[in-house]
């Protein structure tokens, strides 16, 4: 099966698509890391995804998927997840380890803990008796986030029929990873963005709009004003005192987290599909070369939780130190000249 799998993914994809994971796989097969473990992987099933499940299969790991639970995912690449040997039983089972999306796992019984895929699960993870690994900390987290969400989106608002962004006043809610990627790439393009955030990002520089989300009057301002307005805060409900001006608003409305960040209060039908994420789509939501080092890094994470490499027990813990190092010796080389770049955009710095 895991040969079938690999025939499958080199149809698919280039090995230079998947550099960290492809490295991983190397690895994983020579020193059997998760041999005999029973592993639960709720990670998005997309094609891409077929990767990650590639290198834990090399490992030796026992692995189930887990589809459903509101993630979105590809129906099609979930229909033929048991050619490839991967089972999507959840009932009764109790795993070894667990790589979680968006907190939607944290009462599945996991003998050594959790890894987290979102900075907005952790919240679900407060008090968890067990250790909880948050891949969305530290910079591998934001090749995805900031290069790849943010590509996603515009890929996204193309495929609908927005190609033409330019001089457009796009507003984005929430100044984290994924906000200020969509940031990032839409003034690439040329678009005139703003972004609203309870948190102080920097002093407004030019060329630079950072709004206090405080501040009602500057934020319905920017909404009247919006051609396009963007949920990227990643908590539920966050938006849910200006449904009412977005719903009176002319702009497009996109979410871009897993989140339904506008409440019930705002319609699904007033929001680009249907208040899931927009870059869902697309046949790759988050290009493979963008998700490959995060995908790599939960991964060894669950390897660490595992073989008891963290330093106490339960709590929440950054990546291990020696698995972050792992996966930046193999990302290609423009992800190691973006490090600068991204930590720039994280601090909200002209570029």
């Amino acid at each position: 099966m895991t040969s079938k799998l690999e025939a499958f993914i080199r149809q698919s994809y280039p090995e230079t698509a998947y550099p960290s994971l492809l490295a991983q796989c190397k690895k994983f097969r020579e020193t059997q890391a998760l041999a005999g473990c029973k592993i639960l992987d709720a990670t998005p099933v997309f094609r891409n995804t077929l990767v990650k499940y590639y290198a834990l299969l090399s490992a030796g790991a026992h692995l189930t998927v887990s589809v459903g639970k509101d993630i979105p995912c590809d129906p099609d690449i979930v229909k033929i997840l048991p050619d490839f040997g991967i089972s999507m039983e959840i009932k009764n089972q109790f795993f070894d380890a667990v790589a979680d999306c968006a907190g939607r796992h944290r009462n599945i019984q996991s003998r050594h803990g959790y890894v987290e895929l979102t900075r907005s699960g952790l919240e679900y993870y407060g008090d968890c008796p067990q250790p909880v690994i948050s891949a969305d900390t530290g910079l591998i987290k934001t090749f995805e986030t900031v290069l790849g969400t943010g590509d996603g989106f515009v890929r996204a608002m193309r495929q609908l029929g927005y190609t033409d962004v330019a001089g457009k006043n796009i507003l984005i809610f929430g100044g984290g990873k994924v906000g200020l990627g969509i940031k990032y790439q839409l003034d690439k393009l040329g678009a005139e963005t703003a972004v609203a955030d309870i948190r102080f990002l920097t002093e407004n520089i030019s060329g630079h709009t950072y709004i206090n989300a405080n501040e009602p009057d500057t934020v319905r301002k920017y909404i009247r004003n919006a051609w396009c307005i963007v949920a990227a805060t990643g908590l539920s409900g966050a938006l849910a005192q200006w449904a009412g001006e977005f719903a009176a608003s002319p702009a497009l409305i996109a979410n871009m987290g897993v989140e339904d960040e506008f409440s019930e209060a705002l319609p699904e039908t007033r929001v680009l599909n249907n208040k899931r994420p927009v870059n869902f789509i697309l046949d790759e939501p988050t290009q493979l070369r963008c998700i490959d080092p995060v995908m790599a890094l939960s991964n060894y994470s669950l390897a660490s939780l595992i073989h008891g490499k963290l330093s106490g027990g339960k709590g929440i813990y950054p990546p291990c130190p020696a698995d972050e190092n792992l996966v930046l010796q193999s990302v290609d080389k423009e992800f190691q000249d973006s490090k600068e770049i991204l930590k720039r955009i994280l601090e909200g710095k002209r570029l």
